[in-house]
């Protein structure tokens, strides 16, 4: 997260206890997965902040060794699996279902090019202002390719998904990027990584909205049972 140790602890409780309330209204085994990514995002948050504590400080090395790894496996290895999963897994849309499969394995590919990444190369977290930069021996002729199937699994799910409201998730998360590519190119993995997380707050509004149509169809219906409709 940008500015500071603090802000980022205090952003991983807030969005960590958002997550919380919107476990509370998933009405479907299937939505679980999806309610519990503001919960993702806090715990990155926090870890990012970790980072803030040990990278000045030396005698720290490997807690912050693991933070950074914890941090970018989230960032880069697990939400390009994560999102077409989680939106998968609730679309009742069969059509819809086969183009998330092939958005699913996109995210599969970039998710294991990462994870080879992250074993085999060297990273390391740098305090640049008020960010943090990762720098790292990752190809520089494979970033851009690699970088567009990341959006290409994390973004398009949510407008091909039936579920309402969602494409106002993708909306958000879209300018979020573009923003973050235009304005802090260098800090990209840790300001989208802030934007998202913040976003991810929609995703209470996206259930909340659906149990309460849920309820709506469930009253209706049992108005008809209990009123039959006239011959």
């Amino acid at each position: 997260m940008c500015f500071s140790a603090e802000a980022s602890f205090a952003g991983g409780v807030i969005i960590t206890a958002i997550g919380i309330g919107v476990v509370t209204k998933v009405h479907n085994p299937s939505q679980l997965l999806f309610a519990c990514i503001p919960i993702f995002f806090g715990i990155q948050q926090f870890t990012e902040g970790v980072l803030w504590v040990t990278i000045p400080n030396p005698e720290y090395v490997n807690i912050e060794k693991a933070a950074t790894y914890i941090f970018l496996f989230m960032a880069d290895v697990l939400w390009p699996l994560l999102i077409p999963v989680s939106i998968l897994l609730m679309e009742e849309d069969n059509r819809k279902k086969k183009i998330l499969w092939y958005l699913f394995f996109a995210g599969l590919l970039v998710s294991l090019y990462y994870t080879y990444c992250l074993v085999f190369l060297n990273v390391t977290p740098r305090i640049m202002g008020y960010h943090i930069r990762y720098n790292s021996d990752f190809s520089k002729l494979i970033a851009i390719p690699a970088f567009i199937l990341y959006l290409v699994a994390t973004i398009p799910p949510l407008f091909i998904s039936s579920i309402k409201r969602m494409h106002i998730f993708g909306t958000l998360m879209l300018l979020s990027c573009i923003v973050t590519a235009i304005f802090f190119t260098q800090y990209l993995t840790s300001v989208w990584c802030f934007f998202a997380a913040l976003i991810s707050g929609v995703i209470f509004w996206i259930l909340r909205d659906s149990k309460r149509n849920l309820a709506i169809e469930k009253l209706n219906l049992l108005k008809n049972k209990l009123i039959p409709t006239e011959l």
